[in-house]
């Protein structure tokens, strides 16, 4: 049987991109945001996963205003990276699981969910950033990808215990599935932040603490309000902690935080890295 051997939490700002590309991993600037890392990094490097379903958000690469699905899944066989407009380089191509793909869409629809399923699919930053910062010195990617698109642009959003529900029915897709594989998921973006409007630079420092202290025990607490509740809490770009609770709920063991870092601001955003095990599931 597959093993979910934890979840790797962080922000996918698109200047981490650009940092990553100019090697200011010690500029004194990003040095507090990279410093997060080595922990995770280390933790993959013995853990080993071989797959990552991924929770993020497309920023119009693949789904725009006039076509918004509220839950996206990927089948491909293979994803390209591609720049939506930022000027970051292209990153390196990603393999993708299509077999546990189909088998989480079918559990997914079991569980009255109705996702777009997208057999062709490109990868933007949200996705990218991530893995480079996870696996910086990789050569190919050494885990093959689920990826998960979550509405956070287009009104009306789904509601956080809308996204932690999603989570928890792909998490029962992972502990049905056949497979040997080790599996990590990934949630990425926010913390909070707005790029635009009379809030645009806004960061709630309290709230995200808040939501960084009760991921890990109490997922449940992140979901009490709506999502507009969160736009107000967090920015209106600080919604994409959907994504993190969405991740949270496919997490379905004992969970443990093993690490955590928060910075701000990183290009008007609070960032943070939090990485979390599935002790009872990692032991087995």
């Amino acid at each position: 049987m597959s093993t979910v051997v934890g979840g790797v939490f962080t922000s996918h700002v698109p200047a981490i991109g650009a940092a990553i590309a100019k090697g200011l991993q010690n500029d004194p600037y990003w040095k507090p945001f990279f410093d997060g890392f080595p922990p995770v990094q280390r933790w993959l490097q013995q853990v080993k996963p071989n797959v990552a379903v991924v929770f993020y958000n497309d920023h119009g690469l693949n789904f725009f205003l006039d076509k918004m699905p509220t839950f996206a899944v990927g089948a491909a066989a293979r994803y390209e990276n591609a720049d939506e407009g930022w000027g970051l380089p292209l990153f390196k191509p990603f393999e993708g699981a299509a077999d546990l793909s189909w088998h989480i869409i079918e559990q997914m629809v079991e569980s009255e969910f109705d996702p777009t399923t997208c057999q062709s699919m490109l990868v933007d930053h949200s996705l990218a950033i991530p893995f480079e910062l996870c696996w910086p010195e990789a050569e190919t990617w050494p885990v093959k990808i689920v990826p998960i698109a979550v509405n956070t642009v287009q009104h009306p959003l789904p509601s956080p215990a809308r996204c932690l529900a999603l989570g928890r029915a792909v998490g029962r897709a992972l502990d049905s599935w056949a497979g040997n594989e080790k599996i990590v998921v990934m949630g990425t973006g926010g913390l909070s932040h707005q790029l635009d409007g009379e809030r645009a630079g806004f960061i709630n420092t309290p709230y995200d603490l808040f939501c960084l202290d009760n991921l890990a025990t109490d997922p449940d607490a992140l979901v009490k309000q709506s999502s507009l509740d969160i736009i107000e809490q967090a920015g209106s770009q600080g919604v994409e902690l959907l994504n993190w609770i969405a991740a949270r709920g496919a997490l379905t063991g004992q969970v443990e935080e093993l690490s955590r870092n928060y910075h701000v601001p990183i290009s008007n955003t609070a960032a943070a890295t939090v990485l979390l095990e599935n002790k009872a599931l990692v032991a087995a």
